[in-house]
């Protein structure tokens, strides 16, 4: 079990300008100041026991103001909630970082904080074996930590992050905005840290991989700061490849092989291998299905028979279904559909997970089966944990998934064209040919589906000697494929490889 011991009286780092007392009721208020709190802990792994320290609290963003062309001084906009753990006694130039977050937008970091890559883990249960609150908070064995000091962000408006007083939260919920402030927080912890010579890496999750590939083009062009590596766990670079609009046919294409996997694991492939029927769905999605689609109404009556029961076979649901919906699937509608005659429905994040649906005449299911088995989990873990271990007291409420920002995010840069950031990470790629991309898939993840991943790495603007810079890993799991133990225990093993290979010199 983890030794730890406070190393600090919780006293606020002096980073940032000092508070002034008013001096009048009128008196501008004092500015925000870093509130970061310094811990000393130990993990033990085998028979090796690893002190580290966990730094936590907010850091102050603040933007140069020019007025008629005058400076005027820099202004804090926002404090960003950060949680870094660095490893005690190893040489900074030779310890690799990584910077971690997840997506949403509106998601804290919580999940891969606390479900994969931190010194400590959540006790969830899984798909079939719920564990009942109150839940635990255990050593996390297989940590990254052993292999690279890590630092996990909250964006603004997620998690305690949050815009200061007299600034408008929505000034930072849209891309550009969240990629500038997290590279922001990046280079002022690189910097803080004197790490600017350590290999360095990004590892996002769903949107979160959106804002890393971002990120990695931004952090290049602006701050001068090249990646070794960038882990995109759930992937979705181009949200044009899963977002089901009238005129696009991709994503019903690229969805299938993760319905027919879907199928499988709820039994719908009796005495069939996961891969082979996976294989089976690729194959007719890289070929047969999009000129199906493509074809419309020009499909002959037996043609159009023929699609029907391929696509019924391989997705489990009635060919009365798929002729009704015209061969095009929507993936809140599968997972309604399913098992409709169980009166269950199935979980969009990890479609492992079902429960009762109590209209069975819905077209969209009332909840999603896998997000509620996982958020009381995750939310009383990690309050928890931030005031018992971490030693930080904050009584703003934690933001783990906020609809809110979710729902306000602009994306006007993206006006008339595809959200995607394919273009940048070639780009970033390019420039820097040593970067290496890992990409971890789930079979069951409803969200953002394995083989969108796969096509859109496909479409990267690289040079054929680049394409070994990119690797898949796949799990029998969904979204957050390390809620399922075993995918969790390959997962960090295959993490530890990436981070190994792609840091030279460590």
């Amino acid at each position: 079990m983890a030794d730890e011991t406070a190393a600090s009286s919780g006293k606020a780092s002096t980073r940032g300008d000092e508070a002034k007392p008013a001096s009048t009721e009128t008196s501008k208020p004092a500015d925000p100041t870093d509130d970061l709190v310094e811990r000393k802990h130990s993990i033990t792994i085998g028979r090796k026991k690893l002190a580290y320290t966990s730094s936590t609290g907010r850091i102050v963003l603040r933007e140069e103001i020019v007025e008629d062309g005058k400076a005027g001084g820099f202004k804090p906009k926002a404090t960003v909630f950060v949680t870094a753990y660095t490893l005690d006694g190893v040489p900074n130039r030779t310890r690799p970082v990584t910077f971690a977050f997840n997506g949403g937008p509106g998601s804290s970091s919580v999940w891969l904080h606390l479900g994969l890559l931190g010194p400590k883990r959540v006790l969830s249960g899984d798909a079939g074996n719920p564990v009942p609150p109150p839940y635990g908070v255990v050593d996390n064995l297989e940590t990254l930590l052993a292999h690279t000091d890590l630092v996990f962000i909250d964006p603004v408006s997620t998690g305690f992050s949050r815009a200061v007083d007299g600034v408008k939260p929505g000034d930072y919920l849209g891309f550009t905005r969240d990629i500038e402030s997290v590279g922001e927080v990046i280079r002022l912890w690189t910097s803080r840290n004197g790490r600017w010579l350590s290999p360095k890496f990004l590892t996002g999750e769903s949107y979160g991989t959106l804002r890393a590939a971002g990120l990695a083009a931004y952090l290049q062009t602006r701050h001068g700061l090249y990646l070794n590596g960038i882990g995109l766990i759930s992937s979705v670079l181009d949200i044009g490849t899963i977002h089901f609009t009238e005129g696009n046919e991709v994503p019903y294409v690229l969805y299938l092989p993760t319905y027919a996997a879907v199928a499988h694991y709820h039994g719908k492939h009796p005495g069939r291998e996961l891969r082979d029927v996976v294989a089976e769905a690729e194959a007719y999605a890289a070929g047969e299905y999009p000129r199906v689609l493509a074809r419309g109404h020009r499909l002959s009556a037996a043609q159009r028979r023929t699609a029907v029961a391929k696509v019924a076979r391989l997705t489990g649901l009635s060919r009365a279904y798929v002729d009704r919906v015209n061969l095009r699937i929507e993936h809140v509608r599968y997972f309604t559909e399913l098992l409709r005659d169980q009166g269950l429905a199935v979980g969009r994040l990890d479609a492992r997970f079902t429960a009762p649906e109590p209209d069975g005449g819905r077209e969209h299911f009332s909840a999603d089966p896998s997000y509620s088995f996982i958020q009381g989990p995750y939310t009383a873990a990690f309050n928890q944990y931030v005031r018992e271990d971490l030693g930080y007291e904050n009584d703003l409420p934690y933001e783990i998934l906020s609809g809110p920002t979710n729902e306000a995010w602009s994306y006007k840069e993206f006006e008339g064209r595809s959200i995607s950031v394919v273009e940048q990470l070639g780009a970033a790629m390019r420039a820097n040919p040593a970067l290496r991309v890992h990409v971890a898939c789930g079979y069951y993840d409803g969200a953002t589906p394995h083989y969108a991943a796969e096509y859109v790495a496909a479409h990267l603007p690289i040079p054929p000697e680049l394409r070994a810079n990119i690797e898949f890993a796949h799990y029998e799991a969904g979204h957050m494929m390390y809620v399922h133990e075993p995918s969790r225990i390959r997962q960090s093993a295959d993490l530890t490889d990436f981070i190994r290979r792609s840091s030279p010199g460590a």
